[in-house]
């Protein structure tokens, strides 16, 4: 698919561009931090040592330095600079038993210095921590008004992700997002030779040894590392690009400066200027540069015929397709000056162009674009080629509507009546003002009859106004001699004035219709562009384009889309429309070739609709097909223009909801597969346990009854009991879980009391929580509650296995009771590690468990799902959250208290 050419306003080249201004002035703003990165192609290059270099500059230059976080990674050298900062103490995070060391954010925005070094900007950043990226961190200082400077790898930048594991066959899981590049104020490269940095390694002084020698044969070969060296300097040397750019736009400096490669093609109606695309794409590979392919509208180009116009279309979808950026430029009568003036403000320094085959004498009389870039190039380089004559753009394979051109005798007529009244009004005011007044009057209707009506009967209007003139106001009057020589220069340059005024008064009269075309043509087209954004499913997006299709080209719309290996009908307007056999064909031929056919078209002419593929980089999407009523070609030669606009903008949107759905299914797809092993992890192993358990006890009972002492055998039949219990819960579970998802849990509400149920729970827990101590704060003034006595018993049980499941052995469980306005609050909290804090909603997911120890007992991962579904289907709500005064978690059950039920004070029968 090809995207249209972009629009470019005309611009002063002596004045600053807009653009560049703001992004002057955001990069400037005072309130904001400045960002500088040390960028590395690998680690061990020096980035870190390079940072508290400079740094170490700036604090000897009465900067206000301070160290947030640097890893020295035990290099003697790197320890060694960081002793003269001041280091902000690194905060503490419990992990899983380990505490990691993060950078302390608060602590650096309270002693607020003017420049803080934070090392490895793509470091994530330990659960728990307010931000879950350290690149985060850094803009929040910058954000506070505080100097940053920071290290990153190029392996760590998020496009250039996939580039790098294709060399390195590593794929790097801590990656930054472009922007940030992007928005830094500098960007230092910290290069490194690859067989010095070899060297380095092998020395001990980027790795120990062991992890040295593993190194060296994965990620450290020299070829990774040439390869890894060019992407960062390549990387900066986009950014620099653009940075001299805006400079150069901001100061309004006209380039080009030769600091980097840029090429620009001109496109015109000539049809080897698609060969003049194809050299500039292969010049743009062997420099390794951006190219534009440009084309000029000027007061030419509105002469030109509609195939003219639709090769110069092509072309530029050509271009498109090409990886090129199209760009479309209004122009006046000199098309040199508008290429030169893009060329400069863009910092292009090559320019291709064909070469002119027109005649010496219609150049004489027109000008010469070659010759006048030629001769005004300056430093740019002019590449006048002969194009591919035998390879042009392949010509429209559609009939359009011929343009009619019909003589209209009412604006010659309303111009010779303007003539006329300006005439009389010259006539009554001549012997007040004087004929040199006379002729301003006849000049002001030449104006107003060019503006109104254009050339022709503007000319028309100054014959008229001057043999008038000369007939009623140059002496002998009345005749159309002229007696004095000097009144023959008057008459003579008074029809000059008169044919200059109208040409000039027509051409801005044109100029303004076609802007004025434009614009409502681009409205419509933005129009249509939003209302494809806000469209959700497929069946939005196909309405909208056949009600717009229709409106903006006065037709009858058909959408057909491939659906199990035929194309059929999705859409139309109006809707009752069908097709017939020669139609379904048409549209049939048109899908699978990607070429018209139809009504008009050069393959079966004789259906009744016009077929037009629609097409994306990707292949074909489905097809259009348009009707309107009499005989002949359907569209007009700029409603074919237009049609393939809006086609094209509807297929972009059709792939948009087709990636969508598909990014859905394979989600959906992912999840499902996702849960059918945890479930069948569960079944295998978590149900297997207590079986082989209970068929283990059963098995010795059985062989062994004789023998075994009484205390042994109740030992082995509270095994049972307690595995069979166990395992009871897990299918419970199984099935209250498919209970919540049919939407088949009712609950039966009556008044409860909380202290009764809570003792159930226990009670049946009875074994499990043995090797705990429990506290129960439930205070018996705590209001009845109307609840299903059955699920929130499940409840319990499940919360309270969870509790035992992740907390040590001979740790306190708490169950606590109180009353919160309008609610009754029961929390049950352990003594465990916790949970991370990244992971504290999902530990209400299906089959979800958070990671633990070998240690701890296995679970099926749906008994806090069950619990949350179970106490909403109650009124409630159930929430999860690490503890504040100790490790632990903690989950609160809030539950509503209705007025009658707090008046009440009995217990529930």
């Amino acid at each position: 698919m090809s995207r249209p050419p972009k629009k470019v306003p005309p611009r002063d080249p002596d004045r600053p561009s807009p653009d560049a201004l703001l992004e002057a002035a955001r990069r400037e703003e005072g309130r904001r931090g400045r960002l500088k990165i040390f960028l590395g192609a690998a680690p061990g290059v020096g980035k870190t040592y390079e940072m508290l270099t400079v740094g170490r500059a700036r604090l000897r230059a009465g900067t206000d330095v301070v160290v947030g976080l640097v890893e020295a990674h035990g290099r003697a050298e790197t320890e060694a600079l960081v002793a003269g900062f001041e280091v902000v103490a690194r905060r503490a995070v419990p992990y899983h038993r380990t505490v990691l060391e993060e950078l302390d954010l608060d602590a650096l925005l309270a002693r607020r210095p003017g420049l803080a070094l934070v090392d490895e900007l793509a470091h994530t950043n330990a659960p728990g921590s307010r931000h879950p990226k350290r690149y985060q961190d850094v803009e929040e200082l910058l954000d506070a008004g505080i100097d940053v400077y920071t290290t990153l790898n190029i392996q760590h930048v998020e496009s250039l992700n996939d580039v790098v594991a294709q060399i390195t066959r590593i794929r790097v899981r801590e990656t930054v997002p472009d922007g940030i590049l992007d928005r830094a104020n500098d960007i230092e490269v910290i290069d490194l030779n690859p067989d010095d940095l070899i060297q380095r390694l092998k020395d001990g002084k980027v790795y120990v040894k062991a992890n040295a020698e593993r190194a060296l044969r994965h990620y450290f070969s020299r070829g990774n590392l040439t390869a890894l060296r060019e992407l960062a300097l390549r990387r900066t040397a986009d950014r620099v690009d653009d940075e001299l750019l805006n400079h150069m736009r901001a100061n309004a400096i006209a380039g080009p400066w030769g600091a980097g490669e840029r090429v620009l093609v001109c496109v015109s109606e000539d049809p080897r200027s698609a060969g003049l695309v194809r050299h500039a794409k292969r010049l743009a590979d062997r420099l390794h540069a951006p190219w534009t392919a440009l084309t000029v509208e000027g007061p030419r180009s509105l002469a030109l015929d509609e195939a003219a116009r639709d090769r110069i279309a092509d072309t530029l979808r050509l271009a498109d397709r090409l990886g090129g950026e199209t760009v479309t430029l209004p122009g006046g009568r000199r098309i040199a000056d508008s290429i030169l003036a893009h060329a400069r403000s863009a910092n292009v320094n090559h320019i291709i162009l064909g070469k002119s085959d027109r005649s010496p004498l219609f150049e004489l009389l027109n000008g010469s674009v070659v010759h006048d870039l030629v001769r005004r190039s300056g430093t740019i380089s002019i590449h006048v080629i002969a194009g591919e004559a035998a390879a042009p753009v392949p010509v429209t394979t559609v009939a359009t509507e011929p343009t009619k051109r019909t003589f209209e005798f009412v604006p010659y007529g309303v111009g010779l009546l303007a003539t006329a009244a300006s005439l009389a009004l010259a006539l009554l005011v001549e012997p007040y003002l004087g004929v040199e007044n006379a002729d301003l009057i006849l000049l002001t209707a030449i104006v107003a009859v060019a503006v109104r009506f254009g050339l022709g009967p503007s000319l028309a209007a100054v014959v008229a106004a001057s043999l008038s003139y000369n007939f009623f106001f140059l002496p002998p009057v009345y005749t159309l001699t002229i007696a004095d020589p000097t009144n023959i220069a008057a008459f003579l340059l008074f029809t000059a004035v008169a044919v200059v005024v109208s040409n000039l008064a027509s051409r801005s009269r044109r100029d303004a219709l076609v802007s004025q075309g434009r614009a409502r043509a681009t409205e419509r087209l933005y129009g249509f562009s939003r209302t494809l954004a806000g469209c959700g499913t497929l069946d939005d997006v196909l309405w909208a384009t056949s009600a717009q299709v229709a409106a903006m080209l006065k037709v009858r719309v058909v959408i057909l889309l491939p659906q199990d290996g035929a194309v059929t009908v999705r859409a139309g307007f109006p809707p009752e429309d069908t097709l017939d056999a020669a139609d379904l064909g048409a549209a049939t031929w048109a899908f699978d070739n990607e070429r018209p056919a139809g009504r008009g078209a050069d393959t079966l002419p004789g259906a009744r609709r016009l077929f037009l593929p629609m097409r994306t980089g990707r292949g074909g999407i489905g097809v259009i097909g348009l009707d309107a009523d009499g005989g002949g070609p359907i569209l007009s030669p700029e409603g074919r223009r237009l049609f393939d606009a809006l086609a094209d903008m509807a297929a972009l949107a059709i792939e948009r909801v087709r990636l969508v759905e598909s990014l859905d299914r394979a989600e959906r797809a992912a999840e499902t597969d996702r849960l059918r092993q945890a479930l069948l992890t569960s079944i295998s192993h978590d149900l297997r346990t207590p079986l082989a358990s209970v068929f283990g006890a059963a098995t010795t009972l059985r062989d062994l009854d004789d023998a075994l002492p009484r205390d042994a055998k109740a030992d082995l039949l509270e095994t049972i009991i307690a595995e069979a219990e166990r395992l009871n819960r897990f299918i419970v579970n199984l099935l209250d879980m498919t209970r919540l998802e049919a939407g088949a849990v009712a609950a039966s509400l009556t008044q409860q009391d909380l202290g009764e149920l809570v003792d159930t729970a226990l009670r049946r827990l009875g074994l499990t929580l043995a090797g705990h101590r429990v506290m129960l704060d439930v205070p018996a003034a705590l209001p009845a509650l109307r609840l299903d006595p059955v699920l929130f018993e499940q409840v319990m049980v499940n919360l309270l296995d969870n509790a035992a499941k992740y907390a040590p052995e001979g740790s306190a469980i708490t169950v606590a009771g109180s009353v919160e306005g309008e609610r009754v609050r029961l929390q049950i909290l352990d003594e465990g590690d916790g949970m991370p804090e990244a992971e504290v909603e999902r530990v209400f997911d299906k089959f979800y468990r958070v990671r633990k120890s070998d240690s701890v007992r296995a679970g099926t991962g749906l008994g806090l799902a069950i619990a949350r579904g179970f106490v909403e289907a109650m009124g409630g709500t159930l929430t999860a959250a690490n503890r504040r005064d100790r490790l632990g978690a903690a989950f609160t059950i809030l539950l509503p208290v209705l007025p009658s039920d707090r008046a009440k004070d009995d217990h529930p029968v």
